[in-house]
Parts: structure tokens; sequence; C-alpha cells
């Protein structure tokens, strides 16, 4: 494999690694706040 074939697949594992990493952790975040029974926005409707 060509160096130019190899560092686009590194940049594209890389992202594809980051952003599920990223979302794991917002959907984490979201239900730790879930469970501490944070505000809805619509609760006061």
């Amino acid at each position: 494999m060509d160096k130019e074939k190899k560092t686009s697949w590194l940049i594209f594992t890389g992202s594809t690694v980051f952003y599920t990493v990223i979302l794991i952790v917002l959907l984490y975040l979201y239900h730790y706040k879930d469970i501490q029974g944070g505000s809805f926005i619509y609760n006061e409707f």
C-alpha cells in the first residue's frame, strides 16, 4: 500500500473512532442526567 492510501485510511479510521467515542460519551452523560432526574425542557408546560 502506498503512503497516500495509508494516510487516508488512518485519517478515516481515526475520525470514525473519534466520533464514536464522542457519541458514546454524549449518550452516557444523557443517561447519567436522566438518572438524576434532570429538568426536561417541557416540564413547565
